[in-house]
């Protein structure tokens, strides 16, 4: 399996301030990847990077490209969807259709038309009569329509309704994911995107603090819904974290073998926004 993305001690700052600080990661081809992290921990600077939006020491290659040189050639292998989906005011649905097929050889038309006609959208509405979550509908049927290798999605459903967030997350699965494409995405509404991720990035303070595959967390990590007579040998374990649920104990290994665990209370994976705020503990939102 080839890598997109290698990312190797990228390191930004802006005056004072670190927003990479030895950047380090891998995302295999045709992988769906969460890049999680709390606000201010570099992500938006991680995905600019990428994009070629940014200079910053350290190597970087993206589908064999660095950014900095060869952001012309890149973006035709890749698509973008901001967390501000920003459109002319004047612009009307079909004349947006028509300009991005002008544009972009790899535009599917017929399929930015059949996600536009499960909206509420209109070929001669215009932009400043949408709101918000119709114009993130707009933007995302024009970029989704494009057949490129990587997608970078950062907070894509930011003002859709949750309807219309799983649908966007139904047609990512079933009418553009393959395996030939890849993508990375950064949301705060973990839970929605947990069960299409393959891998995450946990990043915190411009650096990444974990990186695994949705199967390693599952054979890493264990949640404990502990039996109250069990309580002293699982805190002899030490846990990452305790928290109380119903009044019973629950506690988070990491590296703790199952059959050491089985006989303290109830095991499950955890989830990974337990998991994330597990690991961000003393981190600020």
């Amino acid at each position: 399996m080839s890598a997109v993305i290698t990312a190797r001690n990228l390191v930004k700052r802006f005056g004072g301030t670190t927003a990479l600080d030895g950047t380090s990661f891998d995302v295999q081809a045709g992988r769906i990847v969460g890049l999680i992290g709390p606000n201010g921990s570099g992500k938006t600077t991680t995905l600019k990077a990428l994009l070629g939006l940014c200079q910053f020491d350290g190597e970087l290659s993206v589908l064999g490209m660095d950014p900095r040189t060869h952001r012309d050639a890149l973006m035709n292998d890749v698509c973008f969807i901001a967390d501000v989906a920003i459109l002319p005011r004047w612009l009307k649905v079909k004349d947006a259709i028509d300009f991005v097929d002008g544009i972009h050889p790899r535009f599917d038309r017929s399929k930015a038309e059949r996600y536009i006609a499960a909206t509420k959208l209109a070929p001669n509405m215009r932009v400043k009569a949408m709101s918000k979550g119709m114009i993130v509908q707009l933007h995302l049927a024009l970029v989704m329509a494009i057949d490129a290798k990587l997608l970078v999605l950062d907070e894509p459903t930011l003002g859709l309704d949750i309807l219309y967030r799983k649908q966007f997350y139904q047609n990512l699965l079933e009418d553009y994911f393959d395996e030939h494409k890849t993508i990375v995405i950064t949301t705060h509404q973990i839970e929605e995107v947990e069960h299409i991720l393959t891998d995450v990035l946990f990043i915190r303070d411009g650096r990444i603090t974990l990186s695994a595959s949705m199967d390693e967390i599952g054979e890493r990590y264990t949640e404990v819904m502990v039996h109250p007579h069990a309580a002293a040998a699982a805190t002899a374990l030490r846990p990452m974290t305790q928290r109380t649920v119903f009044g019973k104990s629950v506690m988070l290994f990491d590296g703790v073998s199952k059959q050491q665990l089985e006989n303290l209370g109830e095991l499950r994976t955890p989830s990974v926004a337990d998991l994330f705020v597990a690991s961000m503990k003393g981190s600020y939102e």
